[in-house]
């Protein structure tokens, strides 16, 4: 039988693509964006709020802009400022969005409880100060489902586990330390259930371990390719590093989880010097290569068959990216079919530029083979459970619109476990916990003196027929006044979003009954 000369095209849903750049009012502009040479990303970004690490003298500093607020940014802007040195590197809590750590040059770890109208003065008090590394602390990164565990490395060639639901604010002492490597570590990543960690390390070996009891499964050392970023591919059992080739080109190299001793395919990108930063969502098997230094970036489409990589294009831009923030995918926008999206910081300009990757579709509707369940905003485990051996899958989430009810704020005030220690240190809180106990009745007003007092086992927030009744009373005082301000800023930006969704149901309905009544025409 003879050979069909038409070439075999690998049909898929991503062939096409493509990368929208955000308009000029829609991008940062005037961020003071650090100089720092570290290989980090220097910018940290969830549904809420934008963190990006800044140029400070005397000491460290890093923004907090709310994502809505884009355009000339302050440069009085407030800023978040409690470290002796430089900050290296910032990351959000993946379970709360009020929550971001950060590790800096002083040798520490600081985590900080951000106001939900975003930073409103210097913050320079942290929730919790980790003090264990007696070096540089270069990388933090949050356990993927398990909540309040976070992982730090630093000069000293160690990687600690913390465990911050203690009740110290100052924690001197990890759960579990890392002594494996044997020079500074570049990168680490976790398996989807965070049973498995990666590393990374300037020795050009790469490491997989188990992060709950230290255990060193596998080593690679790979003569041919010198590893400087790792990240495991979600529960493909594939790991993918980036790095430099024998002869310096970049390169991108793809191995097998039980097997580390040679790589699955290696494949050079070009000759330049950045670091190439690799980003992979499991949703749609997709694997984003950004150059640090220039302005491309390709992505892939990832299989567990052979040639496992499919090229499917790239995107450029004449704007170099010095770092890049990656939005969470339930911050994302579903009714323009955007699967990815990037914060790219373009230090030439003083820039924050989004970049927006987008399925092309023709049909308005939800989109269901592109957004499955996704990993959602709370976590499978307590730090505690998941310290005792216990491993645990994300909790899912659906993207459709309408099908999560957005969380009001006292929703989102009780998932940030704001118990007595907690709201000790969180003196707006504690204005509302002792206005909320005013209202209650006048006996507690004339009797109450502290505002955490047996607050252990109610709400914060009282409720009558769906109204917080500190909306119900005529303020007294001005925190009242600022307190209900803020409240009813909140409920308004929650029906505004609500209205949104409806809008977006709408639009598909009037879309079916078009298609309906077409194929009613066209059956008669």
């Amino acid at each position: 039988m003879l050979m069909s000369w038409r070439p075999q095209y690998r049909s898929s849903k991503f062939r096409h693509v493509f990368g929208k750049t955000a308009t000029k009012e829609s991008c940062y502009d005037g961020v003071p964006i650090t100089r720092s040479v570290q290989d980090n990303l220097f910018c940290a970004v969830n549904p809420r709020f934008l963190a990006v690490i800044t140029e400070c003298a005397g000491g460290g500093a890093f923004l907090v802009l709310s994502l809505h607020h884009t355009g000339k940014v302050d440069p009085h802007h407030p800023r978040v400022s409690g470290h002796r040195g430089n900050v290296l590197d910032i990351k959000w809590n993946p379970f709360n969005d009020y929550c971001i750590a950060s590790c800096s040059e002083d040798a520490t770890v600081k985590v900080w409880d951000i106001h939900p109208h975003g930073v409103l003065k210097n913050l320079t008090v942290p929730w919790k100060e980790l003090q264990g590394h007696s070096r540089r602390v270069g990388l933090i990164e949050w356990h993927p489902t398990a909540n309040n565990v976070l992982f730090s490395t630093a000069y000293d060639y160690q990687v600690m586990i913390w465990n911050l639901d203690c009740p110290e604010q100052v924690i001197k002492n990890p759960v579990r330390t890392i002594s494996h490597h044997t020079d500074v570590v570049l990168s680490m990543s976790f398996n989807t259930d965070g049973s498995l960690l990666a590393t990374a390390c300037k020795d050009k070996k790469v490491r997989l371990m188990e992060p709950r009891t230290g255990n060193l499964l596998q080593e690679a050392n790979c003569k041919t390719h010198k590893a400087s970023k790792a990240l495991i591919l979600g529960n493909l059992k594939m790991l993918v590093t980036t790095g430099n080739s024998r002869w310096n080109a970049r390169q991108i190299a793809l191995w097998d989880l039980d097997d580390l001793s040679v790589p699955l395919l290696q494949e050079d990108q070009d000759s330049s010097s950045g670091v190439l930063f690799p980003f992979y969502d499991p949703d749609t098997h997709m694997l984003y290569i950004a150059g640090k230094g220039d302005g491309t970036i390709r992505y892939y489409e990832i299989s567990s068959e052979k040639p496992y990589m499919h090229f499917l294009t790239e995107h450029r831009s004449l704007l170099p990216q010095k770092g890049m923030g990656v939005m969470p995918k339930r911050g994302l926008d579903v009714s323009t079919c955007e699967v990815f999206r990037f914060y790219k910081l373009v230090t030439i300009k003083s820039l924050i530029e989004p970049l927006s990757m987008i399925v092309p579709r023709r049909s308005e509707c939800y989109q269901e083979d592109i957004y499955p369940m996704t990993a959602g905003y709370r976590p499978a485990l307590t730090a505690e459970e998941w310290l005792s051996g216990i491993d645990k899958g994300p909790v899912l989430m659906s993207l459709k619109p309408g099908s999560q009810v957005e969380e009001s704020y006292h929703d989102l005030s009780m998932s940030k476990g704001l118990d007595t220690r907690r709201s000790q240190s969180r003196p707006g809180l504690q204005q509302l916990a002792y206005i909320q106990d005013q209202l209650s009745s006048k006996e507690s007003r004339e009797q109450h003196s502290s505002p955490t007092e047996g607050k252990d086992d109610i709400s914060w927030t009282s409720v009558n027929n769906g109204q917080d009744l500190s909306l119900c009373s005529t303020p007294m005082t001005e925190n009242e006044l600022r307190l209900k301000f803020l409240k009813q800023q909140e409920d308004i930006r929650r029906l505004r979003e609500l209205l949104n969704q409806r809008d977006v149901r709408i639009k598909q309905m009037e879309l079916e009954i078009k298609n309906m009544r077409n194929s009613q025409q066209a059956s008669l």
